[in-house]
């Protein structure tokens, strides 16, 4: 039987309380399947996963699928919009169903901040935050510093800035949570009412995010924005988009980052994308064998 301790050793709710030694080891198991001649394993054979996903994804959903798959496991997969939370079910009810059903494990993304956390308090097998509200996503910081690993060699002393809405952005809290442990440089270029002071991470202007090593573009949620605080997607990219113009003056041993999905010429110009600076294919790439070592971890 599992005990509390070792159940939230197991699980990943989030990279805060992480500390270096425990994120190096997963980057470096990530190594280790990445270099794997054989693409599916028997790792898991026998054991029951649930994608439990409360909140809309695509790219997050089907990567931790593939993770699953890989490593040998059954995957039951979750979505709310064809469930009874859409009946009134509580998400506690809904994962403590499916705990009564025998899963091993569950990958979870949701809203409210908050539950999760509550729920791995009372849910007896490892839970992993594939998105929770605009708290943490720790898989995709961790495959964002597997990117910057592979590519530098180190984390130690890059300067790494965050450009985008940092106020609801889970992306820039695990990043800057994870890449100070290391002793990256982090910085944040946020519009003036899309900040969040209380992460004590230094703001720099477009310029200055221009002479970084890693310049990160945050997906624009448009949705968020309604109520007034963003005026217009053409107003927001003459000021804080990534356009062809600006990424002319990156230096040409930096590279560009993006946690996907893109809106295309709005935070980062189309050509962007592909450009042989850009790793965002590469960081959708890695999330599969870091997030194969995430569930080889939960799973022991």
């Amino acid at each position: 039987m599992i005990t509390m301790t070792e159940l939230k050793e197991r699980s990943l709710l989030g990279l805060k309380e992480l500390d270096k030694a425990e994120i190096e080891s997963i980057l470096n198991r990530a190594a280790y399947w990445e270099q794997h001649p054989s693409k599916v394993h028997a790792a898991l054979s026998g054991k029951f996963i649930a994608n439990m996903f409360f909140e809309n994804s695509t790219r997050t959903r089907f990567s931790f699928e593939m993770a699953e798959k890989r490593l040998g496991a059954q995957v039951l997969n979750f979505t709310a919009a064809a469930s009874s939370v859409e009946k009134g079910e509580s998400i506690y009810d809904t994962v403590r169903t499916l705990e009564s059903m025998g899963i091993d494990a569950g990958v979870i993304r949701l809203k409210p901040v908050g539950v999760l956390a509550e729920l791995a308090e009372k849910i007896k097998v490892p839970l992993i935050n594939a998105g929770d509200g605009n708290n943490e996503h720790p898989t995709q910081a961790l495959l964002d510093l597997y990117t910057m690993r592979n590519h530098f060699g180190s984390l130690q002393g890059l300067t790494v800035t965050i450009v985008g809405d940092v106020m609801h952005s889970r992306v820039a809290r695990s990043n800057a949570w994870a890449l100070r442990k290391f002793g990256a440089n982090v910085r944040f270029c946020s519009p003036p009412n899309m900040r969040a002071p209380e992460l004590d991470v230094p703001e720099v202007t477009m310029e200055e995010a221009l002479k970084s090593d890693v310049v990160m573009m945050l997906r624009v949620q448009l949705e968020r924005h309604e109520g007034g605080k963003l005026k217009s997607a053409e107003e927001y990219r003459a000021s804080y988009g990534l356009t062809a113009e600006r990424a002319s003056r990156i230096g040409s041993h930096a590279i560009i980052m993006h946690p996907a999905p893109v809106n295309r010429n709005v935070e980062i110009d189309s050509e962007l994308v592909e450009h042989p600076q850009s790793r965002i294919f590469k960081q959708m790439e890695n999330g599969v064998p870091i997030r194969m070592a995430v569930i080889e971890r939960a799973l022991g």
